[in-house]
């Protein structure tokens, strides 16, 4: 009789190498994606007490204008640089064909009031009638236990 050939040992280890080839794709995959989430130009929003919730100021396509701190103004869909003056016609060809027609600005806190009242006018020009102001709510200190 034949002696069977001897089976290998049993490995009890486990082989981690496919899990972190997996990870480290997953690591890069949302190191790509992370800055492409946030929407328009990231500028330092006014604070505010009574703030109102606008959840379609978040949808892809809504009409977002940013104004930063020196003065420039984005525009969204797009986050593209635009001159006050070209605002009006930009905004009249995006608003073609919507349903919503607000038109959202969120502007630094530190921008010249000029800079905004700049753009409002100019919205209004291109027949803007709904503006949605994009706030940040204040966060409230908690008050000692004696009520101060």
């Amino acid at each position: 009789m034949a002696k069977l050939p001897k089976a290998p040992p049993v490995v009890s280890e486990i082989n981690v190498t496919p899990m972190v080839d997996v990870m480290l794709v997953l690591l890069i995959i949302f190191m790509v994606i992370t800055p492409m989430l946030s929407k328009g130009q990231t500028v330092n929003l006014v604070k505010t007490h009574n703030d109102i919730k606008m959840q379609e100021a978040d949808k892809e396509d809504a009409i977002l204008v940013a104004i930063t701190r020196d003065g420039r103004a984005f525009l969204s869909p797009g986050n593209s640089l635009i001159q006050p003056d070209q605002l009006a016609n930009k905004v009249k060809d995006l608003q073609t064909n919507r349903s919503d027609k607000t038109v959202y600005i969120k502007a630094d806190a530190r921008a010249r009031f000029a800079s905004v009242t700049d753009v409002i006018d100019n919205l209004r020009t291109a027949g803007v009638d709904q503006l949605g102001l994009i706030t940040e709510a204040v966060q409230d200190k908690k008050r000692g236990s004696l009520g101060l």
